[in-house]
């Protein structure tokens, strides 16, 4: 393996971050308390909804949402195969199954119309959440889902729509943010995401109810929280379990950090676009690469490329191979998660044979770095990289 020339990613931190993280040490609360609900407050304003919860990760933000929407035993969620594992494996978790819908063939995000056929056979009414994903930050068709959930939805079993939108922030629509288009959204900063909390997630909705539910189950399922119980002067000792909660909270150490890059954003947001337009103008004629869709509010969380293996005598594996013994770090998103011992065990019929779109997209597709430092002297070195590497194995 050759010198790293170019890493996949870099965190974009600075001595602000330093500043806050200190003062939480110097005030000696650590846990989740002032910072973390002012963090709640400002991501709320931001993206513009009624309710912000903090959690410790994506995952756990998952878990919190299926449970308030009711995935249970018996119960089940629509996703796509073609997402990080967590996704999936939250409804699990709960006692659920899941239902697999295939991605469109033009696109990363799930298909609405694979997805309705899943809830045209699911006559016994067990599907209580479709959660579509934001594959590296371009977003699926929330307007078609949403009325799929609506049109399925009966008295006794309604059916939600909660975003897995830890690859989409910020990502602004005419109908809103992502994370706000469907009835829960769940959002990542782990250290790789376009702003990050080293690990930590949110989740956003506008319903009262489920923001309530969530509330109370990411704690231990207390009725209070620690903040509350410790500074309160009224019998801060008492509190009630309302039910056997999680422990997902996210604490103020962390929430520091994601305040200051909270106000970075913007700022993230339009570096890495820089760079995305530099990676779209240099592969634009490279009949052997496939460039990575953009619709609205795309937050370019990732730089998706997928090689045209019609014009190369090369396979993906190679083609990225190559191009680390070049030192570019690059990454695979995603995996689909049939390819997994587990999943292929847990449901026979889960195959690439009947997911053609993601099976294809996980045999081409490579990631490439896009970070907001990375400035056009590390892009430029990508780019030299995979055209060298493309003109190497290119058949004409």
């Amino acid at each position: 393996m050759s010198e790293i020339k170019v890493p996949f990613f870099r965190p974009s931190f600075d001595d602000e971050e330093k500043k806050a993280v200190c003062e939480v040490i110097d005030s000696l609360w650590l846990t989740t308390g002032k910072v973390t609900h002012d963090f709640e407050t400002e991501f709320a304003e931001y993206v513009g909804c009624s309710h912000a919860l903090a959690v410790n990760s994506n995952t756990s933000g998952m878990i919190l949402a299926m449970e308030a929407c009711g995935v249970s035993k018996g119960k089940a969620v629509i996703t796509t195969p073609y997402t990080f594992v967590s996704t999936a494996a939250s409804a699990v978790h709960l006692g659920g199954e899941v239902y697999f819908a295939d991605v469109e063939k033009d696109s990363y995000s799930i298909d609405p119309d694979k997805i309705e056929e899943i809830l045209k056979k699911d006559t016994a009414h067990t599907v209580r959440a479709i959660v579509p994903v934001h594959v590296a930050g371009n977003i699926c068709n929330m307007t078609k889902i949403c009325e799929l959930a609506k049109k399925y939805s009966t008295q006794q079993n309604r059916i939600y729509v909660i975003e897995d939108a830890a690859h989409s922030f910020p990502s602004p629509t005419k109908n809103g943010f992502a994370g706000t288009l469907g009835d829960i959204g769940v959002f990542s900063f782990y250290a790789t995401k376009t702003m990050t909390t080293g690990e930590g997630g949110m989740i956003t909705t506008n319903n009262d109810a489920l923001a309530k539910r969530m509330t109370q189950m990411r704690l231990h399922g207390m009725s209070r929280d620690a903040w509350d119980r410790y500074t309160n002067p009224n019998a801060s000792w008492e509190y009630d379990i309302i039910a056997p909660g999680f422990k997902s909270n996210l604490p103020d150490v962390l929430s520091a950090i994601g305040r200051v890059q909270l106000k970075k954003a913007k700022s993230f947001d339009e570096k890495r676009k820089e760079i995305v337009k530099r990676y779209n103008e240099a592969f634009k004629d490279c009949d052997y690469l496939i460039l990575p869709p953009d619709g609205e509010g795309n937050s370019w969380h990732l730089y998706l490329i997928q090689i045209n293996p019609e014009k190369l005598d090369c396979d993906r594996n190679t083609f990225a191979s190559e191009l680390q013994q070049r030192g570019i770090g690059i990454s695979m998103h995603f995996i689909a998660l049939f390819r997994f011992t587990y999943w292929k065990e847990k449901y026979p019929d889960f195959t690439p044979e009947n997911f053609p779109n993601a099976e294809r997209k996980t045999a081409n597709t490579i990631t490439l770095p896009l970070y907001p430092d990375m400035g056009n002297e590390k892009a430029q070195i990508v780019i030299d990289a995979v055209k060298q590497v493309g003109e190497k194995h290119h058949v004409r």
